[in-house]
Parts: structure tokens; sequence; C-alpha cells
């Protein structure tokens, strides 16, 4: 396994995420990423993911912070939040097992985007690290694969999600953008 992620030092590492295999793969219905895997596609990959506890109200995933490595929460609830223009943090979401958060870090290496917290009791997240994709693609060449094919549909559903909230507002403020003269 790859070193343990820097950002990740204040949870509680629990280990290797084969053992929490049953779990992943009792989420498949509830979590776009894995819907198209089968058990044993579901075994394989938790042995390239690591699991950590956050205790209710601890960041997993901060704002601004470098990322390589992408979340999957597999129990509890995380809010997710996005600092305003007065350095407020702002709840945008909160997410429920299955979810997929940070990916977009995980890929381009950005500045992670918002504040993910384990909220209303602790979380249990399954950690995949950018140097375990890798291994993965490697080791492993057709899981590695649908893995990048499962996130770049999974990305683009998103981003035409958002595409979509965009024109809405441009159109309720009669932006020239949306069609309006």
């Amino acid at each position: 396994m790859s070193a343990r992620p820097p950002q990740l030092a204040h949870l509680e590492h629990l280990g290797d995420a084969a053992r929490f295999a049953t779990q992943l793969h009792a989420l498949i219905p509830q979590c776009m990423l894995l819907e198209n895997f089968t058990s044993e596609e579901v075994r394989e990959l938790a042995q390239f993911m690591e699991v950590f506890r956050a205790p209710e109200g601890v960041e997993v995933i901060r704002e601004g912070d470098g990322g390589d490595f992408m979340v999957m929460v597999i129990e509890g609830r995380v809010e997710v939040s996005k600092r305003d223009r007065w350095n407020t943090p702002q709840p945008i979401a909160t997410v429920e097992p299955g979810r997929i958060l940070g990916e977009m870090s995980m890929i381009d290496g950005a500045a992670r985007f918002a504040t993910c917290t384990a909220a209303g009791g602790p979380a249990l997240v399954a950690v995949l690290s950018r140097e375990n994709l890798a291994r993965t693609i490697v080791e492993r060449p057709m899981l590695g694969a649908k893995l990048l094919m499962e996130l770049v549909l999974m990305l683009s559903q998103r981003l035409r999600v958002t595409s979509d909230r965009l024109m809405q507002v441009l159109e309720e403020q009669g932006h020239p953008a949306a069609g309006h003269p």
C-alpha cells in the first residue's frame, strides 16, 4: 500500500479496505462509481483502498488543501461546505454512504474545492490515492480501465448537471448567454 496521505493523519486508520469489501459491495445501488462493478471487482478494488474513521465534526477534506486522493463514504454522513467571499463556510450538500468526494483533486492535483466534515456522528470513509489508482491500472489493467471510465462518466454527468444549473440561473437573470436578446 502507498504511504498514508498526510492530510488524513488526524483520522483513525482502520487499515486495508479489503476487510470492508462486503460493506463496499452493499453500496453499489447508491454509488454511481460502483454501479457497474461485480462483487469480485469491488473486492479487487478494495485491496487498493484504505479505510479511516472521522469523528463527528472532524474534516476529511479541507478546502484549499492539495489533494491526491478521493474518498467514498461507507458509513455516516459528510457535510460539504464552501467558503463564501467573506470566508464564511456555507453548507452546500450533505452526502450519504456511497457518495464519492475529492475525485477532481485526485485526478488533476488542484486545490480542494470544498471542505468535507463528518456530520451527525462519526463517518467511515474508504480512500483511494492517486498512487493506488496508478497501481490499479498497472497491476489490474481491466479493473483500472473500468474504474477510470466510471470516474470519467461520473464527472461528465456532474458537469452536465452543473451546466444545466448555470443555464437556469442565467435564464432567471435574463442573461444573453442563456438565449435572451
